[in-house]
């Protein structure tokens, strides 16, 4: 069984929530989320209700404010858990160009620098053949988050990307 708690306030006070289920959305629950305590599982938080808006991977932890998850604000909308469907296999193709165009490089490990690792700067599409991934925005797994799940995507866009940039990977491998 997987469980998460949200907390309205910094250090795990003010109200809270706790939750072992995805939830579409979460403001009936808490007004702002500051400091959230993932006890199993590995959950992606959003920003916007309905699973949208900028995504957070957070791992059994306790993160006492939002800057422990990288969070951009206090919002967290929704949230669901990753199943371990994926078993211990990790593969994705990324393409420079739309439509899986271009270029293709495949990878089956982490990789803090796409561009020093790969010599590609953009990632346009993406194929995760096995496992569950993580993608930032910014070299050595920093900035926004996009989590990947095995399906294709032919476009940037598809994983919630505003720009085509990738700056580092990470394999999820807690579950």
């Amino acid at each position: 069984m997987v469980k998460i708690t949200f907390y309205e306030e910094k250090n795990f006070l003010g109200r809270c929530y706790d939750c072992s289920a995805d939830c579409a959305d979460l403001h009936s629950y808490f007004s702002r989320c500051n400091s959230v305590r993932v006890e199993s599982g590995t959950w992606v938080l959003y920003e916007k209700s309905n699973h949208t808006g900028r995504q957070y991977i957070l791992s059994p932890g306790d993160y006492t404010d939002n800057q422990r998850w990288m969070g951009f604000n206090d919002s967290i909308k929704s949230c669901r858990s990753i199943k371990n469907e994926y078993g211990n296999t990790w593969k994705l193709r990324l393409y420079e160009r739309p439509d899986f165009g271009g270029q293709m490089v495949e990878r089956t490990e982490d990789c803090p620098s796409v561009y020093e690792a790969l010599k590609i700067r953009e990632v346009y599409s993406c194929v995760v053949v096995h496992g569950a991934w993580v993608f930032y925005e910014l070299p050595n797994y920093r900035g926004q988050q996009f989590f990947m799940d095995r399906r294709e995507y032919p476009r940037h866009t598809d994983w919630g990307a505003m720009s085509a940039g990738v700056g580092s990977i990470r394999r999820i491998t807690e579950f």
